[in-house]
């Protein structure tokens, strides 16, 4: 069980500097959005995957199970706002007119549409 608890959270601490590195790296605030957004996300939903089986299998008793669903319950509410949030913030960003890089600097879509 212990090997199966580090894999996972290493798994999430991969996930995580990926996403720190995506930060840095990326050119824009679109596709910044989306390397924290996607990532963050999977990194987080596995370290909680990892501490819940840790405390279960450590603590194999009514309190321990119940400690670990709410562990669970964190990442299931994460894995369900994360997205929305990241979401609802890039939507926030190009109803403020702001555009995503292009390497010639035209705009992606003319908006509002023009009918």
């Amino acid at each position: 069980m212990d090997i199966l608890v580090i894999c996972l959270v290493c798994g999430g601490l991969f996930f995580f500097t990926t996403a720190t590195i995506g930060f840095l790296r990326f050119p824009d605030f679109y596709s910044r959005m989306h390397a924290t957004g996607k990532a963050d996300t999977l990194g987080l939903v596995l370290c909680l995957l990892g501490f819940a089986i840790y405390n279960f299998s450590h603590e194999f008793c009514w309190p321990g199970l119940v400690v670990s669903m709410k562990i669970m319950l964190v990442g299931v509410f994460w894995f369900l706002g994360g997205p929305t949030a990241t979401h609802a913030l890039l939507r926030s960003a190009f109803d403020a007119k702001i555009m995503p890089w292009t390497k010639d600097n035209r705009p992606v879509i003319e908006w509002p549409p023009k009918t």
